[in-house]
């Protein structure tokens, strides 16, 4: 059974309010500690560690099955303040970022070893770091200089988005929520304003044929933050009706630094109608970018944007078996991408894996697909 103490713990919430409700939870149950990074100590955690026999050395609250879990993970372990905390692995980067160290050796490292490296490095550090405590672990070890990393928590953010959707979308719909240790997302449908906002774009794809497509896209957006570092607080516009939701682009995005609050996040929201519609413009003119060759540009930018080979091989086949070598346009194409989002679906792939992808993908629509349209074939 999946327990939220270990590394691996996420969930799936099929309501706004379970999904508010657990964010609630957490931010009441968070810790946020502000001390200098000299302070602080790591420990080796591993089968062989005197600490796996000694439960009682941690904080408590501190549970065996956050502990044993850590050993099958980073294998760290963290004194801030008086309090030893377990080390989850989402917040290995802000450790090594607080350090000002890097580089691909260091996990390979033993743990006594890394764990004294990095104590070296903290010991030379005259600033302060924000130390997030979350159940049961240390998450992450991010800067302590408000300019740098600045607190947008998660339960005020999704109550701010509901508010500003409810007064602008009337008759939206939660679709789905997910949380992990590392991010949160939830999408939202707005059928009644279909119309409005993408009504050009849906007579566009009528007349060219598309009248399936057209009839079955429903506008949506997807919200995405992270309080481990992961991610900015954002909103990105979603067409949903397909095999999976189309990711089209960022609407409102909030960084997590320069001070930033919730407010700013609120503010950014009021933009949130305008900035979906210019993205749904820029879709629409993937429409008049025409290309001989269509399966050649294909695997050219899913090369450049590093998508999962083996699927993107599949979904290039399967575009070349539907099209042919006849001229597309980087909008047929585009479309087409999106099946790599639904094979990894299928595959059960993580949640978190696929958001990523998701945005990744979206980065199709602003590249210049003309200087992808070569002749010659690409290696993938």
């Amino acid at each position: 059974m999946q327990r939220i103490c270990q590394d691996d713990y996420n969930e799936i919430f099929h309501s706004y309010q379970s999904l508010l409700d657990h964010h609630l939870k957490q931010d009441r149950e968070s810790r946020w500690v502000r001390c200098g990074i000299q302070t602080l100590k790591l420990k080796p955690l591993v089968a062989a560690s005197p600490l796996l026999t000694n439960p009682a050395a941690f904080a408590g609250g501190v549970s065996v099955d956050a502990i044993d879990d850590t050993v099958k993970n980073l294998g760290l372990a963290m004194r801030v303040e008086r309090d030893l905390y377990p080390v989850r692995s989402t917040a290995y980067k802000s450790i090594l970022d607080r350090a000002k160290i890097g580089g691909s050796v260091l996990p390979k490292l033993k743990r006594e070893t890394l764990a004294d490296v990095l104590n070296t490095c903290f010991a030379e550090q005259k600033s302060n770091a924000l130390v997030l405590i979350r159940d049961e672990k240390v998450s992450a070890v991010h800067s302590g200089d408000e300019r740098d990393y600045s607190v947008l928590p998660i339960a005020q953010l999704l109550s701010l988005l509901q508010k500003k959707l409810d007064a602008r979308f009337p008759g939206n719909q939660f679709e789905t929520g997910y949380s992990d240790h590392a991010v949160t997302g939830a999408s939202w449908t707005m059928p009644d304003q279909k119309e409005d906002l993408i009504g050009s774009y849906t007579d566009l794809l009528k007349a060219q044929g598309r009248l399936r497509m057209a009839e079955k896209l429903i506008p949506g957006i997807r919200f995405l933050t992270s309080d481990t570092g992961v991610a900015s607080a954002k909103v990105s516009a979603m067409l949903f009706g397909s095999d999976m939701p189309i990711l089209i682009g960022g609407c409102v995005e909030v960084d997590h630094r320069h001070q930033r609050t919730v407010s700013d996040f609120d503010a950014a929201l009021d933009q949130l109608f305008v900035r979906f519609g210019d993205t749904v413009k820029k879709l629409q003119e993937l429409t008049e970018v025409h290309l001989d060759y269509p399966v050649n540009a294909m695997g050219r930018v899913c090369k450049k944007l590093s998508l999962p080979k083996k699927e993107a091989l599949e979904a290039i086949r399967m575009f070349e078996t539907t099209n042919g070598d006849q001229p597309a346009t980087a909008h047929d194409v585009f479309v087409a991408m999106q099946e790599i989002v639904f094979t990894l679906h299928s595959k059960k792939t993580p949640q978190s894996k696929l958001l990523t992808l998701q945005e990744n993908l979206s980065r199709a629509m602003y590249l210049d697909w003309e200087a992808y349209d070569l002749a010659k074939a690409v290696t993938y």
